[in-house]
């Protein structure tokens, strides 16, 4: 009886290990793919990136369209952290960037952009983004909608979907913000 309990727990320890090195393997192929996925964002070249979208849901599209933004917006990356694995199906990348949108509201802040890849089957599956953008970012925002509604319902209609076009006329809306907020009021 002890010897098949030895056995037993062998057995368990060696599946237990077996499963843990498969989880690794998979964490590595997904890994892999997440690198690709930052390159091909940062490229600026959609046709690389839509290959790594064709098994993500509809947030390929919003991707596809950040892509055209963060084109617009010139992000150049200063700082590519590795992607992490968080579990086995969810990766983390967190890009800092400098942009000519927050360059336009001169705070010397650098945005940190984190992509959460979501993986189904070996695939990408969704894709959620978040950032650190700082309040005044939101600020210049809603002043550029309330001040400038000609950007809003030109380049950065939801029926022009130009991104990049929005992008660049968004930065010309802060800083229009920011010397909104340097001239003295009378």
């Amino acid at each position: 009886m002890k010897y098949a309990s030895v056995l037993l727990l062998l057995a368990l320890a060696a599946h237990t290990a077996q499963a843990a090195e498969s989880h690794k393997d998979v964490a590595a192929t997904e890994l892999a793919q997440a690198e690709a996925f930052i390159d091909a964002f940062y490229s600026f070249e959609p046709e690389q990136l839509k290959p790594l979208l064709a098994q993500a849901d509809d947030s390929a599209a919003r991707i596809m369209n950040y892509q055209g933004w963060a084109e617009g917006g010139n992000y150049k990356v200063i700082r590519r952290q590795p992607c992490e694995a968080e579990s086995p199906t969810l990766i983390r990348c967190a890009i800092t960037v400098e942009d000519d949108p927050v360059l336009a509201l001169n705070t010397g802040f650098n945005v940190t952009d984190t992509f959460h890849l979501h993986f189904e089957e070996g695939h990408i599956a969704s894709i959620e983004t978040s950032s650190n953008d700082q309040p005044i970012y939101y600020e210049a925002r809603s002043w550029v909608e309330k001040n400038r509604p000609e950007i809003m319902e030109g380049p950065c209609s939801e029926e022009a979907n130009t991104p990049g076009a929005c992008a660049r006329a968004m930065t010309e809306g802060y800083k229009a913000f920011y010397q909104s907020t340097q001239t003295p009021s009378p």
